[in-house]
C-alpha cells in the first residue's frame, strides 16, 4: 500500500479534529483477553450464554464456565495446532455455543478468525481460504466432505477440524482433545487494540469478495458505543437470531452484552414459531434483527396472549432496506419500537441509531415523515457526512442525496491485499460506504441520516449482500440467452429479491424454467437464483456501455408480494 493511501486510512480511522495518539473508549478494556479475565474474575456465576439448539434444548453457561472452555480451546490451539499471533483461522460453522467459544478463544490467543457463510458457494469458499492464507479451518461436521475437496491443494492450510453437532459433551476426537487441555491460559504474546480480530468477506460489484480486516480494537470501540447508546448494562439480556458468520449477529449480540457484562440468548437459526414465548421465557430486552425477519412475525400470527413482554425494550433493526410500511405496521400491531440503524462490515457494524430518548410522535416522525425510515444519528465513536457521488470529497448541504461516508476509529484497517480498493474507499480520509443517502437536521441540530439506495450495484436480500456481477456470469452460460443481468427488486419478506432480465438467442424457445434450472445446476445457491425471470429484446444500456438495472426495476413490481421457496 502506497503511502498517500496509508495516510488517508489512518485519518479516516481517526475523529475530525481528534489527535491520532487519542485513545478512542474500548469500554476500558486493552484486548478481548482482558474482557474474558476480569468477567469471568468478578462474575464466574453470572450467566453469559444460553444456547437454544434445533429441537429447543438450551444450554446455559457461565461467564466462569465460558472461560474455562475458552482458555481450553485457546491452550489447543496454540499448543496442539501450534497456532501463533497473527495466523488466520477459518470457520465453516452454524450458530452454535462452540462456534462463540472458538471465536473468543481466537481472539484470546491473538488470532485472526475468518467466518465463512455455510450456504456460500464452493468457488467464493476456496477463493476466501485461498486469499486469506488461512492456516486453520474449523468445520461444521456435515461439511467435513465438503471442506476437504474444497482445500485440495491449498498450501497454506495446515489444519482441519470437525466439530459434531453433538454438544460439548458429546464424544468425538476434538471435543476429547480440548477437554485434555489445560483450562490455565498465559500467552507469551498477549493480543491488544491493534491485533487483526477479524477478517469479514463481503461481496463487492465486481463480484470478487472484498476481504475487511477489523481489529480487537475495532470490534470493542463499536461494542462499547452500541452498548452506551442502547443502555445496555450489567445483567441486560439480548437476543441473537441473526447468523454469526456476520458480523451483526457477533458485534451487536455477542460482544456487546459480554462488554458490557450482559448475556445473550442464541438461537441456533430465527423462527417465528415460539418466537414470543422464548423472549418471554428469557426475559430478553433487545433483538437485533435484519427487515426480513420483522415482515416474517408480522406474517406468522403468532398469539402473545398471556406473555410477560414487559422486559421487551425493543428492536434494534439494520442490514437491508426497512421500509415506512413495514416499520409502521410492525410497531402497531406488537407496540414495540424498532431503532433503525446502519453500517457495515467495514465500520465493525453500526454507525448510528435512532435515538432512544425521542417521543412517540418525533419516533414516527423520523420513520415516516421523509419518504424513507431515517437510519438515525452517528454514534459519539464515528463522524457521518454526506458527500458528492463523484468521490471528489465535496460535503453536501442539508437534505442534498450524496454519498453517505464515515470516519472514527470503528473504520476498519482496509481490505485484505486490494490496494486498488483501498485507494478509492479512502481518497478524501473518509470512508466511502458506495451508499447513496443524505441528512436533515432537528430542532437540537441533530444530524438524522436517510439512506435512499446503493452507488454499488449491491443486491442486499434478507440483510445478505449479493453481488449481480456473480449471477450474471451464471446467467450468460445459459444456452439460448443472448444477453441477461440480475435485477434487484423491492421485497416484502425478503428487502429485496433476485430477479432476471433475459434476452434470448434469435429462434431460441428458453423458457423462464429452463434458466432457473441451469442456475441451479451451474451451482447458484437458492439465495442468488433468480425467482423471476423477465424476457425482453431491449437491454437498457449507457453510452458507455454500462446495464442500467434500476431501469427495470419497475417490471418485477407485480412479484413484490410473492413468496419464493426452495
Amino acid at each position: 500500500m502506497d503511502e498517500s493511501t496509508s495516510a488517508n486510512i489512518a485519518a479516516a480511522r481517526t475523529l475530525p479534529g481528534a489527535r491520532r495518539d487519542e485513545t478512542p473508549d474500548t469500554g476500558g478494556f486493552a484486548s478481548l483477553l482482558e474482557v474474558w479475565r476480569r468477567r469471568a474474575g468478578e462474575s464466574p456465576q453470572q450467566p453469559y450464554l444460553t444456547f437454544y439448539d434445533e429441537g429447543g434444548a438450551a444450554e446455559r453457561l457461565s461467564y466462569g464456565a465460558c472461560w474455562e472452555r475458552i482458555a481450553r480451546l485457546a491452550t489447543y490451539l496454540t499448543g496442539e495446532l501450534r497456532l501463533r499471533p497473527g495466523d488466520r483461522l477459518a470457520t465453516l460453522m452454524v450458530n452454535h455455543s462452540d462456534t462463540v467459544l472458538l471465536y473468543f478463544a481466537a481472539w484470546c490467543a491473538g488470532l485472526t478468525v475468518v467466518p465463512i457463510n455455510v450456504e456460500e458457494s464452493p468457488e467464493r469458499i476456496r477463493f476466501t481460504l485461498e486469499n486469506s492464507e488461512a492456516r486453520a479451518l474449523f468445520v461444521y461436521g456435515p461439511l467435513r466432505e465438503k471442506a476437504e475437496h474444497l482445500v485440495l491443494g491449498l498450501a497454506s492450510l495446515q489444519h482441519i477440524v470437525s466439530i459434531e453437532a453433538d454438544g460439548w459433551e458429546g464424544d468425538s476426537r476434538f471435543r476429547r482433545r480440548v477437554a485434555a487441555c489445560s483450562p490455565v491460559f498465559a500467552p507469551k504474546q498477549a493480543p491488544d487494540v491493534d491485533t487483526e480480530a477479524f477478517i469479514v468477506y463481503t461481496s463487492g460489484t465486481t463480484g470478487t469478495p472484498k476481504g475487511v480486516i477489523l481489529t480487537q480494537g475495532n470490534l470493542l470501540v463499536d461494542a462499547a458505543a452500541i452498548a452506551a447508546w442502547h443502555r445496555i448494562g450489567a445483567g441486560a439480556r439480548m437476543m441473537c437470531v441473526l447468523p454469526i458468520h456476520h458480523v451483526n449477529g457477533t458485534v451487536v449480540t455477542l460482544l456487546t452484552p459480554l462488554v458490557a457484562g450482559g448475556s445473550v440468548v442464541l438461537n441456533r437459526r430465527f423462527r417465528s414459531a415460539g418466537f414470543w414465548r422464548r423472549v418471554a421465557e428469557e426475559g430478553v430486552e433487545i433483538i437485533s434483527v435484519v427487515p426480513t425477519l420483522l415482515q416474517f412475525l408480522l406474517e406468522a400470527k403468532e398469539r402473545r396472549d398471556g406473555l410477560d413482554l414487559r422486559r421487551l425494550r425493543h428492536f434494534i433493526c439494520g442490514a437491508g432496506p426497512l421500509t415506512v410500511d413495514l416499520a409502521r405496521r410492525f410497531e402497531e400491531r406488537f407496540g414495540v419500537p424498532i431503532m433503525h440503524g446502519y453500517g457495515l462490515s467495514e465500520t465493525t457494524c453500526y454507525s448510528c441509531f435512532l435515538p432512544l430518548e425521542l417521543t412517540p410522535e418525533e419516533h414516527r416522525r423520523w420513520l415516516s415523515h421523509y419518504g424513507f425510515p431515517s437510519i438515525g444519528v452517528p454514534l459519539p465513536c464515528n463522524a457521518m457526512a454526506i458527500f458528492d457521488k463523484e468521490g471528489q470529497g465535496v460535503e453536501q448541504p442539508e437534505g442534498e442525496r450524496g454519498e453517505i461516508a464515515i470516519r472514527g476509529p470503528n473504520v476498519m484497517v482496509g481490505y485484505h491485499q486490494r490496494p486498488d480498493a483501498n485507494a478509492e474507499t479512502f481518497v478524501y480520509q473518509w470512508f466511502r460506504s458506495g451508499d447513496e443517502g443524505f441528512m436533515r437536521r432537528d430542532a437540537r441540530g441533530r444530524p438524522f441520516f436517510f439512506i435512499t439506495g446503493r452507488l454499488k450495484e449491491l443486491i442486499i436480500r434478507g440483510g445478505v449482500n449479493l453481488s449481480p456481477f456473480e449471477i450474471d456470469e451464471v446467467l450468460q452460460r445459459c444456452p439460448g440467452v443472448k444477453s441477461a443481468i440480475a435485477v434487484g427488486f423491492e421485497h416484502d419478506y425478503m428487502g429485496e429479491e433476485v430477479g432476471a432480465y433475459v434476452q434470448r438467442e434469435p429462434g431460441a424457445s428458453l423458457t423462464a424454467q429452463e434458466i432457473q434450472e441451469h442456475c441451479r445446476k451451474d451451482g447458484l445457491a437458492f439465495a442468488k437464483m433468480p425467482k423471476v425471470v423477465l424476457f425482453g429484446e431491449d437491454m437498457p444500456v449507457t453510452s458507455t456501455g454500462k446495464y442500467q438495472r434500476t431501469r427495470l426495476q419497475h417490471l418485477f413490481e407485480p412479484y413484490r408480494s410473492m413468496q419464493f421457496r426452495e
